[in-house]
Order: structure tokens, then sequence, then C-alpha cells
């Protein structure tokens, strides 16, 4: 126990931090110089894929696997998450948040690019991740089992009483709901999706997604329109905040750096190991293309929506009041924007947003409990234990819990990075296939014959 505590505890958790920023930016940028900036060269592609739809009754079209991703990745920390970066760090925090999701572009693609190449089919769908390309590339099953816990634990326990305990503390301060009713409703809402299944799972992100991320952008939209002429002010507040001589004297950089740097990281998921689950249920006629796809799911969740709350947050011009509390932070914005109903807006966001986060994470769990054992009784533990989380999360305090998850995501993170980094050369191989063919005006098609001794690529073998 004293061992774990210290793991976890404030003395070490900039320790781990540090760790993990550095290794992810280090592999991010080997990524985008080994696939010759794959994230801007191939920028209009992903528009083009997302929408492409799957070639058979197997597995789900490109658009739902990015949705099952968006889902996990949209959370809390695109809402009050961003609100605590430049709460503590200034709006230069947002600059930095940008220039992390785009090298973290580079890393997404690699990753889900692996997770397509490794899949497995199950039934009529497919499943695969870290776990599996562990097992199938580099033949340690063992080692995929401990990541396949580490995600379990993380996402489909943890981070789920997380989300429940936003929703439930939210609606409790604004509605005035006792946290057991928002935790009942909660449960049973989990309860129908979940026990139908991934093609449930499916229905709702690929609704819930859309809906939330137009809703809350019309928002941004009309602040950024009411406050037209203040933009190119904003603009230029960020760009002061991170490289200004004022913020280099003071340290303030530092701070400015880190905390966008870190939001970036911990909202995108690029490099955690946890999106490639979803990545690899596509049914593409490339592994490639779901790369792409993923890699668009980076500027989508912090270019785009991390973006919208920072601007909501900057031109409200509350951010230097020296609040630290992400939500409150983010309602005061809102209200200076929209007036008194900001709180009730903010509480529907973050209802869409962690609801959505609680399926998305725990379908992660699920393909991961699949891969340890493939036996129904243990997928029905699984979901009853989920739903526990979920109801433990509205009741209770989680600040422990949150410790232990970073400490558990962390060493996932490190598991992940250092096995694609090992496989990042077969991803390079299937990304120089895919360009040669779109070269020739071809709809690319992988086979597995066309990388030399490519070993556990099943589902691409042309002559099964």
């Amino acid at each position: 126990m004293k061992a774990l505590e210290w793991l976890v505890g404030p003395a070490n958790d900039f320790i781990w931090t540090y760790i993990l920023i550095g290794l992810l930016l280090l592999v991010g940028l080997y990524f985008t110089v080994q696939t010759r900036f794959v994230q801007v060269r191939l920028f209009g592609e992903m528009f083009r894929l997302i929408f492409e739809k799957k070639g058979s009754d197997h597995g789900v079209s490109a658009f739902q696997a990015f949705t099952i991703s968006a889902a996990s990745r949209v959370g809390t920390g695109n809402v009050t998450g961003v609100a605590l970066a430049i709460g503590i760090g200034g709006p230069g925090a947002v600059f930095w948040m940008w220039i992390i999701a785009l090298i973290g572009m580079a890393t997404a693609f690699v990753e889900s690019t692996l997770a397509q190449v490794y899949k497995v089919r199950d039934g009529s769908t497919f499943r695969g991740g870290p776990a599996y390309y562990m097992e199938k590339a580099l033949g340690l099953r063992n080692l995929g089992i401990v990541f396949a816990i580490l995600l379990t634990l993380c996402f489909g326990f943890i981070f789920n009483a997380v989300q429940s305990n936003t929703i439930s503390q939210s609606f409790h301060d604004v509605f005035s709901l006792p946290h057991w009713s928002v935790g009942l409703v909660l449960v049973v809402l989990t309860a129908i999706i979940i026990f139908g299944g991934v093609h449930r799972i499916v229905k709702v992100t690929q609704a819930i997604v859309p809906i939330m991320a137009t809703f809350y952008l019309l928002i941004a939209l009309f602040v950024l329109i009411m406050n037209i002429t203040e933009i190119p002010g904003m603009i230029a507040l960020i760009f002061e905040h991170a490289f200004g001589i004022k913020e280099m004297a003071g340290a303030g950089i530092g701070a400015a750096m880190m905390q966008g740097i870190r939001r970036g990281l911990f909202s995108n998921e690029a490099g955690m190991g946890s999106v490639p689950n979803a990545a690899a249920t596509a049914n593409v006629s490339h592994p490639a293309k779901q790369g792409l796809v993923q890699s668009l799911g980076v500027f989508f969740d912090t270019i785009i929506i991390c973006s919208a709350t920072a601007f909501i947050i900057i031109l409200a011009g509350l951010y230097d009041t020296g609040e630290e509390s992400g939500i409150i932070l983010t309602q005061s914005s809102m209200a200076v924007h929209v007036g008194s109903w900001a709180p009730y807006f903010v509480a529907v966001a973050i209802m869409f947003f962690a609801f959505s986060s609680i399926v998305g994470n725990y379908y992660y769990g699920e393909t991961n409990i699949e891969f340890i054992k493939a036996h129904k009784s243990w997928m029905i533990l699984y979901r009853i234990a989920v739903l526990g989380f979920v109801m433990f999360g509205a009741l209770a305090k989680v600040d422990i819990v949150w410790s232990m998850a970073d400490l558990f995501m962390g060493l996932m993170a490190i598991l992940n990075l250092l096995v694609i980094l090992l496989l990042g050369k077969v991803a390079f191989k299937v990304l120089e296939d895919f360009t040669r063919q779109r070269k020739l005006g071809k709809d690319p098609v992988f086979k597995r014959s066309t990388i030399p001794d490519l070993k556990g690529a099943e589902c691409w073998d042309e002559t099964k």
C-alpha cells in the first residue's frame, strides 16, 4: 500500500507526467518525420475516407469506428480540462495544445494502422488493438494480457466512474437532483446500450457524437460571431503568451507549455493505446485508410472541440482571475456570453460528452476482456462491474481513483509506445503501398503479400 501511495502521490505525479510527455513527444516527432508529415500530406484524404462505405457485412464502417473513438476521446476534459489548463497556464497553453495535437496525429496514424493490420475476426465483426498486435506481431501474448488488464482497469472501470461522477455532480449542482437518482438513470441507460453488443454501441455513438459536437460548436460559433472584432486580438494573445518575453522572464511559458501539452495529450489519447481498439473494428480495404481516419480524430478532438472551449474562455476575459477550477471557469465564461442559462448549457454539454465517453470506454474494455478470455460469462461479469463503477462514481468522491488511473494509463501508454516503435516499419510500408496505389488512381486494396515476411495479418491473407 505504501508503495502505491508513493507512486500515485503528488510528489511523484509530475515525474510520471514529464516522463510520459517526453516519450509521447519524441515518438510523435519520429513518426512525423518517418511518415513524411502524413498528417499534412494526406489531410484532405482523411475527409474523403471518413465517409467511405464498408465493403461487406463484416465489421463497421470507417465513420462508425471513428464515432466509437470520438465518444471516448471527447469527454469532460474538453469542457473542464481545457479551462483548467488555461486557468493555470494562461492563453499560451492553447498554442501548445495545438502543437501536440498536430504531432500526435502521426502517432495516431501508426497505432491505428497497426490495429487494422493485426485485427482478428469475431463473428460478424472485427477486434484488435495493442494487446492483439503484441501477440500477433511480436508473439508476446503475456505482455498483451498485461496491457489488456491495464486498459480495462483504466477505461472500463476507473474512467467511467470519473465520468459518471462529473455528470452526477453537475446535475446535482444545477438541477438539485440527488446523486443516487442520477446514478440510477446512468446505470439503466448504460445497461441498455452495453448489453446490446457492439452494433448497438455503434448506433448510439454515431447518433450522439455528431449531435453533441454540432450542439457545442454552434454555441462556440455564436460566441465567435458576437465577438468577431475581438478574434484577431484573441489569436495574438494566444501567441503572445506562448512566446512572450514577459512569460519567459516569469517562467510563465513553462506553465503554458506544460498545461497545453498535457491537456492535448490526455484529451486526444494519441499514443495511449486506447483508440486502436476502435480503429480495428472498421471494415476497410486498406489498413492505412482507418489510420488516416483516426488521425483526423485527433484533429477533431483537440483542434476543433478543445479550441471551442478555449475561445469561449479567452473571449470572456476571466482566465486571469486565479480560478483554477475548470468547471467554474467554464460556467463563468459561458455566463458572460449567454447569460444566466450558462450553468444549464454546461450541465447538458457535460451530460453528452461524459455519457458518450462511458459507452466508448466500455467498448475498449470489452475488446480487451475478449482478448484475455473469450467467454460469455466473463463478459457478463465485466458488464455488471462496469455498471457498478458507474453507480460508484455517481455517489463517491474519486480523487484517489483519478491518481491511480493516471498511473495505470501512464504504464499502458509506455507499453504501447515501445511496441509501436518496434512495429513502426510495418505501418510505414503500409503507408507507402497506400500512397503508391492512390498515385495510380486506384482505390487502395491491401494484401498481406505486399509486405514480405509479414506475419499475423490473418484478415489480409488473399489466399483465404
